[in-house]
């Protein structure tokens, strides 16, 4: 499987595979356009809507560290499944929610499932695809991140545009549902990884999973299956026994532990904050300032947070050229001085808005967040997703990617909660100032614990 072309089933595996990428940022970009009329109908305070912004991530922490261990010890299909009935429960529990005890909870079962889904699909990619093309796709993976956001800001323009009820909030959420389903319904069809397979010691069923990814290779697969009463043969490939996630802190993995977990963890309180939020940063900077009426401004927001959110996807597009070529570390830290420098340019105009010259800087808003999105997506937020499946075997791979993502969402929840207290008490600056300093931060971590970027 490692030295072989990219079939078309891997190629429909890996499109199976990305749902619950594409349901994150599906979800993100909703819950931001639809905060401001949830906040509206129900007279939230700055609190309250934090807390709703970070129970979608804080579940996330949760299924994340709860999801790797199971996917290592229970397998990744079944978690990939899971995963997505949990996400269409969350979402029709918020679409139906009558207040804000509803709507925590059910962002907080949407978080659930996206956080299982990261360790369970990212494994499951890694396994499934030959190495030549891996990091191309892992990456294109992460990418379908922006694709929902994309296909999350048409939703919501369509409906602002010819739905006008202050109810349209429940709309975007309930689609979340229904592509939740949807994806369930194409997964159901997917074999187990084989590698995963081979590590419980299940040699019949890896081969089997192996020939309906690969039928082509039978002949080859028959001669090896043959060999499987060799007990030396079965001893090279079995685990003597499940290594629990300690391992990942032991002096071995200790040094990549650190590499996946600690970048992913800041870039994270940067990317969720900012994205979650941008609609009402957007609002903050006064680009709509001419627009009355919350749906009518809501709408305005919205097309200008769509149009930002369109620099995500061509970032990661130029994460699928440059990271194979230039390497994971190199991009990272590439990344993560760009988004400082992206936070560095909102400062400009913030300061201006309040001045008659304002409206003249909304260039260097957008610009800002162009540069901020563009290459937070060509280098931290498509490697911080690749690095735990390539540095970490088959038995603890799950379990280190689910480490990793729980520690990443932890810092999405500080994000999410925090960023619109600082907003309400001491204002934008010290929301750009805050995704600035993590920025740095992430982008000397990189270059302390980058030599560990191997395969």
């Amino acid at each position: 499987m490692d030295g072989s072309p990219l079939t078309p089933t891997q190629r429909w595996l890996w499109v199976f595979s990305t749902g619950g990428t594409l349901l994150d940022g599906f979800g993100i970009f909703v819950l931001g356009v639809a905060m401001p009329l949830i906040i509206a109908e129900f007279r939230l305070t700055p609190d309250v809507v934090g807390l709703i912004g970070a129970s979608l991530v804080f579940g996330a922490v949760f299924g994340a560290g709860l999801g790797g261990p199971m996917a290592d010890r229970l397998g990744r299909k079944k978690l990939m499944l899971a995963d997505m009935i949990i996400i269409a429960t969350g979402a029709a529990t918020s679409a139906l929610a009558n207040g804000f005890p509803l709507l925590f909870i059910g962002q907080l079962l949407v978080g659930v499932g996206v956080g299982i889904d990261f360790p369970a699909s990212s494994s499951y990619i890694s396994e499934v695809l030959p190495k030549r093309g891996r990091a191309r796709m892992m990456v294109a993976t992460i990418a379908c991140q922006s694709v929902g956001m994309l296909v999350a800001a048409v939703i919501a323009l369509l409906l602002l545009k010819n739905v006008h009820s202050a109810q349209t909030w429940r709309l975007f959420l309930a689609t979340e549902g229904v592509i939740a389903v949807l994806f369930f319904l194409l997964r159901l069809s997917e074999p187990d990884s084989p590698h995963w397979l081979m590590t419980r010691g299940r040699f019949a069923e890896a081969a089997q999973a192996f020939l309906r990814i690969m039928p082509e290779q039978r002949e080859a697969v028959l001669q090896i299956t043959s060999d499987g009463g060799d007990s030396n043969v079965a001893n090279s490939v079995l685990p003597p026994k499940s290594p629990g996630i300690a391992i990942l802190f032991s002096r071995a993995y200790r040094a990549r532990t650190m590499l996946v977990a600690i970048p992913w963890f800041l870039m994270d309180i940067a990317t969720y904050g900012v994205g979650l939020f941008t609609p009402i940063i957007l609002g903050a900077i006064d680009v709509s300032a001419k627009r009355v009426g919350v749906i009518a401004h809501d709408f305005a927001d919205a097309r200008g947070s769509a149009a930002i959110d369109l620099f995500l996807l061509l970032g990661f597009l130029l994460g699928i050229w440059a990271v194979p070529r230039f390497g994971r570390i190199r991009m990272q830290a590439i990344g993560f001085a760009g988004m400082a420098l992206g936070m560095l340019l909102l400062t400009i105009p913030v300061s201006l808005s309040n001045s008659p010259a304002g409206a003249g800087h909304i260039p260097i808003v957008f610009a800002g967040f162009i540069l901020f999105n563009l290459l937070m997506n060509a280098g931290p937020n498509s490697t911080t997703f690749t690095l735990a499946p390539i540095l970490f075997p088959t038995q603890l791979r799950a379990t280190a990617s689910g480490f990793a993502a729980g520690v990443a969402k932890l810092g999405a929840t500080f994000g999410v909660f925090v960023l619109p207290i600082l907003k309400s008490h001491f204002g934008v600056p010290a929301v750009l100032g805050m995704v600035m300093a993590v920025s740095a931060l992430g982008l000397i971590v990189t270059l302390v614990f980058g030599r560990e970027d191997r395969e």
